[in-house]
């Protein structure tokens, strides 16, 4: 009996794996979740617009446009939101591939990258990452042929940490063909310290073929309310707007967002805190001998390759995130929570 089927990608298409659950959010640090609970200011606006749920949101977003053209000194029709970064990734990889296009990314890198690439029906092209965990963008500008149509650069890396730096983007930039997209995913950009660091937002003037991705996700600590957005050239902005799908951000999202905006003071506060547990972090697990790579993010990375299943299943209660066959990465939670992961860790290198 014949029925409907879906187009041929999914018989291939891999499932996006979400962190593992663990029985408190406390003990969960595979997902690089905020660990801090939201802001008062930003939880008051949020539910004073559960009131009236029973209307559409802004299609149009204005109030979260109008906050991000203040906040970051772009203009509002250089944005475009959606619901977190990976959604408006989505959406724009729908927009500028077609079958017969590549898309470059570097490998491993966000879990989502290949995902979106299949479902826009492009051909993805990833590129080994360096030993030291970063970005090797001499051999991605190598990969770009005539059919690429998009280039993603995730700095700093989702789940390895390093970030790519101003020389280096620029140096890449210069080989990238003026109808080759390039997309910097900066997710993680508000727990970056490095001084040589890449700001997307600074790249951007003089340059048509490149955007910047943010989320409200992790420094924010929105993760549950799903809101992000793309800054870029108009032109393309444009083009992911009328490609979102309408009412795709909730105006619980958006006021949230303002609000953050508005309490960045005391976000960072907060973001100190864990910058700075990270670094401890990362001091003690190379005092215990650990490789790990730099980190800029909220997260540090083991590369255990083949241990990896096994590294996480030895850290219960603490949850953390296992690559199979690759690493492990680790999001910096509450400090006891993290001193329980060192502990395991530590009890982990002494039985080896």
């Amino acid at each position: 009996m014949a029925f409907p089927r879906p187009r041929s990608v999914f018989e291939r298409l891999p499932a996006y794996r979400a962190g593992k659950p663990a029985y408190s959010d406390a003990y969960k640090l595979s997902s690089n979740e905020n660990p801090f609970p939201p802001l008062p200011s930003v939880l008051e606006r949020a539910s004073t617009e559960l009131g009236r749920m029973n209307r559409y949101p802004d299609a149009g977003m204005a109030a979260l446009y109008r906050s991000l053209s203040a906040r970051l000194g772009v203009e509002e029709d250089q944005l475009a939101g959606g619901t977190g970064s990976v959604g408006v990734l989505f959406t724009l990889l729908a927009a500028f591939c077609e079958a017969g296009d590549e898309v470059v990314y570097p490998w491993r890198s966000f879990e989502a990258y290949p995902i979106a690439v299949d479902l826009a029906g492009a051909t993805g092209v990833p590129i080994a990452l360096r030993d030291d965990a970063s970005h090797d963008l001499d051999a991605m500008a190598d990969a770009i042929t005539e059919a690429t149509r998009v280039v993603l650069v995730c700095s700093p890396n989702n789940p390895t940490g390093p970030v790519v730096t101003r020389d280096e983007l620029d140096a890449f930039l210069a080989r990238v063909p003026s109808d080759v997209l390039v997309v910097i995913d900066e997710a993680y950009a508000e727990f970056v310290r490095h001084p040589a660091a890449v700001r997307g937002l600074d790249a951007l003037a003089g340059r048509d073929n490149l955007v910047v991705l943010r989320t409200f996700s992790k420094a924010y600590g929105l993760a549950g309310l799903r809101i992000g957005f793309l800054v870029g050239p108009p032109a393309i902005a444009s083009v992911v707007r009328t490609a979102t799908a309408p009412f795709a951000v909730t105006d619980i999202a958006i006021a949230a967002a303002v609000a953050s905006l508005e309490a960045v003071d005391e976000l960072e506060q907060r973001l100190e805190a864990i910058v700075a547990e990270r670094e401890d972090v990362m001091t003690a697990l190379r005092a215990d001998g650990w490789d790990v790579p730099d980190t800029h993010a909220n997260f540090v990375w083991l590369p255990l390759g083949a241990d990896s299943l096994d590294f996480a299943a030895h850290c219960a209660p603490v949850s953390v995130r296992a690559f199979d066959g690759e690493g492990v990465r680790v999001t910096i939670g509450d400090p006891e929570i993290n001193a329980e992961f060192l502990t395991a860790a530590a009890r982990w290198r002494a039985a080896r």
